[in-house]
């Protein structure tokens, strides 16, 4: 070149110098060497037999041809191999190689070697620890003994590039109990499997350690599926079993006895308990052994008391009386003193607030109370003393409220009916004739202020020994429900009143006009009432008493099942506190995080009631499949 180039001769020019400098730059930098790289969790041994600037290729010990990128060269020899011996020679050296240093690393004691670094703060090429390991003479072979090691080991020194960095005993102790669950996992996932593919072919095998563990997987994985805490365990143990799908872990689990065929998986799934805990039971027998306190209760044991319920009903906590007195009609409404017996915070009462009410489904009861409560001790049952809360109403001929009075009684029922019987002789018993009579007054008086009947037959769900299904559909209209229903609807409606008028703090409950009055179609109204249920308004608990459009009302609660529901029993001991002269139990705070709590708590359970009812009707159609 002469002279200063040209304008347009200078990108020429520079690019030809570009060209010249990648020609002149060495291209046998690694060619000939030894070169050990990682791959898939592995050290390879390999030699390079072309370099090619930005890529190695090279010949693995395994007999491969690969290509590599240089920064991926992990160590590099010193040394050199001639390349142009052939490939059988420059295989057998390169094993050799690789065999030499696997017996170098087998020498190494890394323990030894951690004990003179671990003070050291600091990363060490893996060159620097051969040496102050092997010492002198130092060969290629020795520090790849040692970074072998290292490498492979992973407890004692940490790895970043070429360079290591003793870790701490703490860190040492975790990498372990790490190692020890890894382990523990792996002979899970291994006894696991095995013992569910002999089961499947219904070959005699001995019962793993891990059996507990493997069953309470499956249960979790046929519970929750891919949510499962163990969905990888779960489905791996299945896959080494044989089978690759997760939803036969349940069928497993009926095979292996764990569960029946109509197991209620909603009942693991929200976590609800039939069986009560050790202390609960405890604080029961202290109860049972308690008795009933008979001071500070009005005795009404003389009167007619009787219960209404259904022939299978085993916690009665209503009753009813009624007398027909100059002075007009005498009704009692008898509801069971719970509250006297369960402290607030008790352990029964913490068991009772977390269970929120008594789940009822076909061939399963859950109660919100133990048995030995809620079906003895509490129950109003008949020729048993028991205290209640009891509301005394007074009537006119005509079947006007005069005045009523809730107080802490002591009674007695006389007569247990069902609700068939008493649809059979309210007509000629003057009692029962009475209160259907007044119950009917109530009713129509309901419907004037507005409020909404739109119930339905309710259908009973039963099994029978030989797991046959039948269904029925019970009326709910029939003269002793309605009788009943429309007691315990005024027992709510006054008691409500009752706290309204002298501020007690109470969990109410309302609900707004419905945005749409349909008329009502006799032709069909079934669906009639499907179509008006959509046009309710909105239901709600609050602490401040409103009107509940649906039941035609100015204010109501529910007190009237307090061995069922807890939302009753905090109402209950409100009232009852206040009667005995004594400080509400509960705040307005206090009731708005019980209000918070029953609302998820009712909502799971009215899933598990609804899921199950359709679970049921569902296998009955399996039963008449090609009926009509």
């Amino acid at each position: 070149l002469q002279g200063f180039p040209k304008p347009d001769q200078k990108e020429e020019i520079n690019s030809a110098l570009r060209d010249y400098e990648i020609r002149i730059q060495p291209t046998t930098m690694y060619e000939g060497k030894i070169i050990e790289y990682i791959d898939q969790g592995s050290l390879i041994c390999s030699l390079c037999l072309q370099d090619r600037g930005n890529r190695l290729h090279l010949l693995t010990h395994t007999n491969r041809e690969v290509n590599l990128a240089p920064k991926r060269a992990l160590l590099v020899s010193q040394g050199h191999l001639d390349t142009n011996l052939s490939r059988q020679e420059l295989l057998s050296k390169i094993r050799e190689t690789d065999d030499k240093r696997k017996k170098l690393k087998d020498q190494v004691e890394i323990p030894e070697l951690w004990e003179l670094m671990r003070e050291e703060d600091e990363y060490f090429e893996g060159k620097y620890l051969a040496e102050l390991y092997f010492g002198e003479p130092l060969t290629d072979d020795h520090v790849s003994a040692l970074v072998r090691s290292l490498f492979e080991d992973k407890l004692y020194f940490k790895m970043k590039d070429t360079q290591f960095l003793s870790n701490s005993q703490e860190k040492i102790e975790q990498i372990l109990k790490q190692r020890d669950k890894e382990q523990a996992r792996e002979e899970l996932l291994n006894e696991g499997g095995k013992w569910l593919s002999a089961i499947l072919e219904a070959k005699e095998s001995p019962e793993p350690s891990c059996k507990e563990e493997v069953i309470r997987i499956l249960v979790e994985l046929s519970v929750y599926g891919k949510d499962s805490a163990h969905y990888k365990d779960g489905k791996e143990i299945l896959f080494r079993a044989g089978i690759d799908d997760i939803g036969k872990a349940r069928n497993i689990l009926i095979r292996l006895g764990f569960w029946d065929e109509d197991e209620n998986l909603d009942l693991i799934r929200y976590d609800i308990r039939k069986e009560f805990p050790l202390e609960i039971l405890h604080d029961c027998c202290q109860l049972i052994s308690r008795g009933v306190e008979k001071k500070e209760r009005e005795d009404l044991r003389e009167c007619n008391i009787f219960t209404i319920d259904g022939p299978l009903t085993r916690d009665f906590d209503d009753a009813l009386h009624v007398e027909i007195r100059k002075d007009g009609i005498h009704v009692g409404i008898h509801i069971a003193d719970v509250a006297d017996a369960v402290s607030l915070d008790s352990p029964i009462d913490r068991e009772a607030l977390q269970r929120g009410a008594s789940l009822y489904l076909p061939c399963i009861q859950v109660p919100m109370l133990p048995p030995e409560l809620s079906q003895d001790t509490l129950s109003l049952k008949q020729d048993c003393d028991r205290g209640a809360l009891s509301l005394l109403c007074r009537f006119d001929r005509q079947g006007n409220l005069l005045n009523f009075r809730f107080t802490p009684s002591l009674i007695r029922v006389r007569q247990r009916l069902d609700y068939e019987e008493v649809d059979d002789a309210y007509r000629e018993d003057e009692g029962l004739n009475t209160l259907y009579r007044i119950g009917r007054l109530l009713h129509q008086r309901r419907i004037d202020s507005g409020a909404m009947i739109l119930s339905l037959p309710e259908i009973s769900i039963h099994i029978d020994s030989d797991s046959r299904i039948n269904l029925a559909l019970v009326d709910q209209a029939t003269p002793g429900r309605m009788m009943v229903a429309e007691f315990m609807i005024l027992y709510n409606w006054l008691a409500a009143k009752f706290c309204r008028d002298h501020e007690i703090p109470i969990l109410y409950r309302s609900q707004d006009p419905p945005s749409e009055k349909l008329p009502i179609d006799e032709s069909n109204y079934v669906h009639f009432v499907f179509k008006q249920r959509r046009k309710l308004g909105r239901l709600a608990v609050d602490t401040d008493p409103k009107p509940h459009a649906g039941l035609g009302l100015d204010a109501y609660t529910t007190v009237s099942s307090p061995i069922r529901r807890y939302a009753d029993l905090v109402v209950q001991r409100q009232i009852r506190n206040f009667l005995m002269g004594k400080a509400p139990l509960y705040d307005l705070e206090d009731l708005e995080k019980i209000r918070i709590h029953l609302g998820t708590v009712l909502k799971d359970l009215a899933m598990v009631r609804r899921n199950r009812d359709r679970y049921w009707i569902q296998k009955y159609f399996l039963q008449h499949m090609g009926e009509t």
